[in-house]
């Protein structure tokens, strides 16, 4: 497939390192597959393919974390409609991705990196309104968060801004957002398959890296149970601050 040919030699074995690393973050962390993989195929390959290749995986990491998840009375069942709108905003995000110049998205992609890592200090400004205006809310971050999904493949930085604001406990949070990545990516594949870039060869290509994805969550999911997360979530902050650099060099460096 094209899309697994401009990897280069190493063919299918630096998107399945990746899916590993990716699944282990996620399953450790409860988020982070699509903010850890994308970053890291964008360096060898273009967004618009980085989010090819992680399409399947990614909704069978989703789907998994949220039937382990519990909480779904919190999270679910309060806060569908942000998924919904998140719904919305990736079908919109997909169709501009799909018929623009993916370079770009390079920057935009590292630019939301950032805002991940800076997402905490964006926190303690206090977006009251979010509080105040919850169906507004909803609808404001939602659509923002699934625009942000369509056009890079994360959403999460969004996510994290409007759920500090709400005060919800970090089970609530995981859930949320896997459900808001669900919702997303299952939007995208509609699109992507609509326009023809989706095909039963790359979804066959793609089903490896799916089961190593998965594979990896689990595993993380143990260290989860074992290891001080905090340790653990500064080597990743660490790591996608590396990236996001990386990847605004790599934009400079191909203007």
């Amino acid at each position: 497939m094209p899309v697994f040919d401009s990897v280069g030699p190493l063919g299918l074995f630096l998107p399945l390192a990746i899916m590993l690393v990716a699944g282990l973050v996620h399953g450790t962390l409860g988020l982070g597959f699509p903010l850890v993989a994308t970053p890291l195929l964008a360096l060898v390959v273009d967004v618009r393919s980085a989010i090819l290749i992680t399409l399947l995986p990614t909704v069978c990491v989703n789907v998994v974390s949220i039937l382990k998840g519990g909480a779904w009375e919190q999270s679910i069942g309060r806060y569908w409609p942000l998924a919904a709108y998140a719904v919305v905003g990736s079908v919109a995000g997909t169709r501009v991705l799909i018929v623009s110049d993916p370079a770009p998205f390079k920057l935009l992609l590292a630019g939301l990196v950032l805002l991940y890592l800076g997402s905490a200090r964006l926190g303690a400004l206090r977006w009251e309104w979010a509080r105040t205006h919850r169906t507004l809310a909803m609808l404001a971050f939602g659509l923002v968060a699934g625009i942000s999904a369509g056009t890079t493949n994360v959403m999460v930085p969004i996510l994290i801004i409007y759920t500090l604001e709400l005060g919800l406990s970090s089970q609530a949070m995981v859930q949320v957002f896997n459900l808001c990545f669900l919702a997303g990516k299952l939007s995208q594949i509609a699109v992507f398959g609509a326009a023809g870039s989706l095909t039963t060869g790359l979804l066959a290509a793609a089903s490896p890296l799916a089961v190593a994805a998965l594979g990896a969550l689990f595993l993380g999911m143990r260290i989860r149970a074992r290891l001080r997360v905090e340790t653990y979530r500064h080597i990743v902050r660490q790591v996608l601050f590396g990236l996001a650099l990386l990847l605004i060099a790599q934009f400079i460096w191909q203007a």
